[in-house]
């Protein structure tokens, strides 16, 4: 963002739309945000840098659903940012201990030992080190500046955590959970007599009596073979129907018979069945108390930007810079 006065910054505009026809356009002023400018060129950047990161998240027709909304609203929100970040200055905020300690983190995490490794790493995924740091600091300027104005100014009052609990229990009801081994023939390879006759021996040795980690660990052709055919825990509604119907019949300790599915025959072990139960409320109390605080935080910000943007002077220029 570029500095400047509100004269100055008409002046600009007038050259950038081209008033003065005899001398060279470099480039455009999209919105004028009390002393500061918007020019075309950030606007780019932003409008770049966020179809990129975008690209990376979605697909499809779920990326065009995003790409609508991010787009749309990208000025309004480069205005927002603008704003607070004045505000910062005003207050002279200083975030450069905070930078500081999260780059160190950010080398720690990934084994870097120093700044230039993590310019080499930044440069590979096409970030610039400065810029990164530069992102870093607007990124807590405007924390701190909304934490200071709206954040710490909210209080929830234990008496309203109790009663959206008792209100809306029906958010913590956990559902039936299944603990499961298997056992996975493929298919692939073999003849269906083969087959039969493997299903056969491990039958005959499940109803013997003998451990059915050890018989995955011995017969199974999954990747569960090496954990003594441990498939995990797994909540009513997260496995496939053609596993989960058969498991739900199924009492703690028993065996189901062979299920065919993906190339290949499973047999199946209910280790363990959590029923359907109510969480405490002292596991969910602090759950709940951030849902809360981040609803009132919502509304209270969008109170405090509503507020900043009628004490400031705003000119939208280009309503749609690209479009121009």
């Amino acid at each position: 963002m570029r500095k400047c006065n509100r004269a100055i910054a008409a002046f600009l505009f007038f050259v950038a739309a081209g008033v003065f026809a005899n001398q060279e356009i470099v480039d455009a002023i999209v919105a004028i945000v009390n002393d500061d400018i918007i020019a075309l060129s950030d606007y780019k950047r932003e409008y770049d840098s966020l179809y990129r990161m975008l690209r990376t998240r979605y697909q499809g027709e779920q990326f065009d659903q995003q790409w609508d909304m991010a787009k749309s609203s990208l000025l309004d929100t480069m205005i927002t940012d603008l704003l607070l970040l004045q505000e910062a200055e005003k207050m002279g905020l200083n975030v450069s201990e905070q930078v500081k300690m999260t780059i160190e983190n950010i080398k720690s995490e990934n084994n870097l030992t120093s700044d230039e490794q993590l310019k080499q790493a930044l440069a590979q995924q096409g970030m610039d080190f400065e810029t990164f740091r530069s992102d870093l600091e607007t990124q807590f300027l405007k924390q701190n500046i909304i934490f200071g104005e709206v954040g710490r100014k909210i209080v929830i009052d234990d008496s309203v955590i109790v009663a959206y609990y008792k209100q809306h229990q029906e958010e913590f009801i956990e559902p039936v959970e299944f603990t499961i081994k298997a056992i996975y023939i493929a298919e692939e390879g073999k003849s269906s007599d083969d087959i039969e006759a493997k299903k056969k021996e491990i039958d005959t040795r499940v109803e013997g009596g003998e451990e059915f980690g050890r018989l995955s660990s011995e017969y199974s052709e999954g990747p569960e073979k090496d954990s003594q055919g441990d498939l995990g825990s797994f909540k009513k509604g997260e496995l496939e129907r053609t596993l989960e119907e058969p498991i739900e019949k199924l009492e703690v300790g028993e065996t189901s018979s062979w299920l065919n599915m993906r190339e290949g025959w499973w047999k199946l072990k209910l280790v363990d069945r959590q029923e359907s139960h109510l969480r405490a409320f002292e596991d969910v109390r602090k759950e709940i108390e951030e849902k809360l605080f981040s609803e009132e935080q919502q509304k209270e910000l969008q109170k405090y930007l509503n507020d900043l943007k009628e004490r400031s002077y705003i000119k939208i220029l280009m309503p749609n810079p690209i479009e121009s």
